[in-house]
C-alpha cells in the first residue's frame, strides 16, 4: 500500500467551507478511481490559520498515476481552490506503508 501526503494552509475563516471543497473535490475524485484504498485528513491550528493534512491510500503507484497524472510528485490542485485563500503545498509526498492497524473501537 502507498500513501500520498498533500498538505495546504487556509485562514481559520475558511477551514470548514474548505474542508466541506476538499470532500467534493479530491476526496470524491480520488476514491472515484480504481486502487483508492482510503484518506484521512488531518488538521492543526496554527496561527490565524489552519494547516490540513491528506493522506489518501492507494494499492500502487499507477493507481495513483490514473488520479494524479504522469508526475505523481505535483499536487492536484483545483480550479475554486483560490476561492478559500489556500496556500498549498505544490509537491506531495509517497510512502511506502509498512505497518496499518486501527484498534478494534475504530474499526466500527
Amino acid at each position: 500500500m502507498i500513501a500520498r501526503e498533500w498538505k495546504c494552509r487556509v485562514p481559520e475563516t475558511h477551514s470548514e467551507g474548505f474542508t466541506g471543497y476538499l470532500y467534493e473535490t479530491g476526496i470524491k475524485d480520488s476514491s472515484a478511481t480504481p486502487g483508492f484504498l482510503g484518506a484521512q485528513i488531518f488538521r492543526r491550528s496554527l496561527t490565524a490559520k489552519i494547516e490540513l493534512t491528506l493522506i489518501t491510500y492507494w494499492d500502487n503507484l499507477e493507481s495513483i498515476k490514473a488520479f494524479a497524472g504522469n508526475d505523481i510528485s505535483q499536487a492536484r490542485l483545483y480550479p475554486e481552490d483560490e476561492v478559500y485563500e489556500l496556500e498549498p503545498d505544490l509537491s506531495v509526498k509517497h510512502y511506502e506503508v509498512i505497518e496499518h492497524q486501527l484498534s478494534p473501537e475504530l474499526r466500527g
